[in-house]
């Protein structure tokens, strides 16, 4: 199909974007990789009077390291994440999760932000910014009361299917990811019929250790849930083990059993927490190989 009639506005600094947005209200939406507006427009799922393109604003593709945290600009690229050595060394779980979306062209295009604001509990990135207790950072409109920027909690975030806490006259423009500190690992895994399409199920681990015992977990799960699950009885269960295998299977299972699969075309809900279990326990163990100095 053939998205209905928009009005298209390119602005040249965000303070120009978050006026449109602004002025436009609940008419507008923001335009970056498209890859998720755009096949909506086409089935008539969304039809904004007004697209807002923040492809122009290069000031917002970046990644990099400031003290203690790992900054990721909204517009940096899926690609980026793909290519980038400091994300290849120090942050592997993200190569995991650009490395599963859709095919190269697409990720060539599609933009880390992008991913998170649209919503999609069937999203790759949810779920691993909450397994890594990422914070996001909005922009709007500057006021009286403050300067119109916020930093929010990746828990407080995702509110449902396609919604989340950002008003409609702000815009995503950064995503915070505290930086490894002592023995840590993290790994994305995800089960699709293809290659490239949505998760039957995914799921993101992150295990902070001292010495060998886990002192911190953190478990979500994609495409199982109105939202990216956090996992807090699978997050519990590890600490203050080794992180054995049994560990992990017993994990798996609190996982599966926090998960709110509903059964479709890509399989039943019986099925899906199945796929849970199983994708749970390898993130962890490869989470755990990655801490102890693995690939």
């Amino acid at each position: 199909m053939i998205p209905g009639s928009f009005n298209y506005h390119s602005p040249s600094s965000l303070d120009e974007a978050i006026k449109l947005l602004e002025d436009l209200g609940d008419d507008a939406k923001i335009l970056a990789g498209g890859h998720s507006l755009i096949p909506m427009m086409k089935l008539r799922l969304a039809e904004p009077d007004h697209l807002v393109d923040i492809n122009g604003l290069s000031d917002l593709d970046y990644i990099r390291e400031e003290v203690g945290v790992l900054c990721i600009g909204a517009m940096a690229r899926e690609s980026a994440l793909e290519n980038s050595e400091l994300i290849a060394e120090k942050y592997p779980i993200l190569k995991d999760t650009s490395e599963v979306i859709a095919d190269p062209l697409v990720r060539n295009l599609a933009t880390v932000g992008g991913n998170i604001a649209h919503g999609d509990p069937a999203n790759d990135h949810p779920a691993t910014m909450v397994a890594l207790d990422a914070e996001v950072v909005a922009s709007g409109p500057s006021g009286l009361l403050g300067s119109g920027r916020r930093t929010i909690a990746i828990d407080d975030f995702f509110q449902g299917p396609l919604m989340t806490a950002l008003t409609d006259n702000e815009i995503l423009t950064e995503i915070r990811i505290p930086s490894p500190n002592g023995k840590f690992g993290a790994a994305y895994k995800k089960m699709e019929r293809k290659v490239g399409d949505y998760a039957i199920a995914g799921s993101a681990a992150a295990l902070n250790f001292d010495g060998d015992t886990c002192s911190k977990a953190g478990i979500a799960l994609t495409n199982v849930g109105p939202t990216p699950v956090r996992c807090s009885d699978a997050q519990d269960v590890l600490v203050g083990t080794s992180v054995s295998q049994e560990d992990a299977d017993e994990a798996g299972k609190l996982a599966a059993a926090a998960s709110q699969p509903v059964g479709d075309h890509r399989g039943s809900e019986e099925y899906k927490r199945a796929v849970v279990k199983v994708l749970t326990s390898r993130a962890i163990m490869k989470a755990k190989e990655r801490a102890e100095g693995g690939s």
